[in-house]
Formats: C-alpha cells, structure tokens, sequence
C-alpha cells in the first residue's frame, strides 16, 4: 500500500470512519495476529487479544504523533494488550518447567536446517512465563527493567525466567536435531 492511501486511511479512522477502521484491519491484521500469537495460550486468546488490541487502537488513535511508523505503533498496542491479558490470568503465570514439560503433547516435526516459522512454533511451547520473557527479551527488545516493570516482577525474575527458556529451548533444539539425524 501507498504511502497516501495509508495517510487516507488513518485519516478516516481518526474521524471515526468505520471502512477505515476495516481497512486498517484488513492491512494490518495479519501482522499483528502474528505477534498475538507469539504470547497467547492459544490461538483463540490470540485473537482476542488482536481484537482488544484494535479496539484500543481506534480509541487512542489521537495518540499517535507521526513520529515513528504507524505499524510499530500498532505493534506496541499489540505487545501491551498481551501483557496485560497475561496479568489477568495470571494464576499460573509462572509454571516450572517440569510441570510444562508433562503437559506438552506431540511432536515437532522438522528438517536439517530449521525454518523460522519452526523456530517460532518450538518458541510456542515453551511455558507461558518462559515464552513471555523471551518474546519481549529476545524479539521485542525489552530491557530486564522494563519487562519486571511491566509483568511487577523483580529484575533478576525476569533473567532466571530468560536463562530458562534459553536452556529449554537449546535442549528442544538438541533432541529435535537428535532425531533428524
């Protein structure tokens, strides 16, 4: 999409215009979706979560200043509305990783060299506590401060959390290559 018809279509939606609002879905929808799912339980939480994610986008819009790509500010709304549905069902935030470990059915298929679409999907199974911390650490670029800010968690929280997932992760990783070869 043009530039221009970008700038049309925030236009229409900070007036409040229904076919902008769905055409600003409909642009970036798929790519957001994506990054819900990356830290949803399951693909239905992650389209709610991308459903209160564009709800908040289109009752911020005045918000947004220009300065940045809009996609990016897009995507922050997306990051914060997961974290935020993570805070409300909270109960067993953080699992161990045994406990995890019991409850993950089957197995991952791979070839010789893994793809990032595998990578992301061996990245959905780690615990959710786990997948979490990485995906704001590791994808997002959140520092070990920020992330215990916003999860009210302690900063050395958030490194243990990351070290596992690492390490849970590098063995994932070392039994799938196990059984390719």
């Amino acid at each position: 999409m043009e530039k221009k018809q970008l700038e049309t279509l925030w236009s229409g939606c900070l007036k409040g215009e229904r076919k902008a609002q769905f055409g600003l879905y409909q642009l970036f929808s798929k790519k957001m979706y994506t990054v819900c799912l990356r830290y949803a339980r399951s693909e239905d939480d992650a389209n709610d979560i991308l459903q209160l994610g564009f709800i908040k986008v289109f009752q911020k819009c005045t918000f947004f200043d220009n300065k940045g790509s809009l996609e990016g500010w897009i995507r922050k709304i997306m990051v914060n509305t997961a974290i935020e549905n993570h805070r409300k069902h909270s109960l067993a935030y953080f699992e161990s990783v045994e406990e995890k470990h019991d409850s993950i059915a089957g197995s991952l298929q791979t070839e010789n060299n893994v793809q990032y679409k595998d990578l992301l999907s061996i990245i959905q199974t780690l615990p959710l506590g786990y997948r979490t911390i990485f995906n704001l650490y590791v994808i997002d670029g959140y520092s070990h401060r920020e992330i215990a800010e916003q999860l009210a968690i302690s900063e050395s929280n958030s490194k243990s959390q990351l070290s596992r997932a690492r390490q849970w992760l590098k063995e994932k990783l070392v039994k799938m290559e196990g059984q390719v070869l």
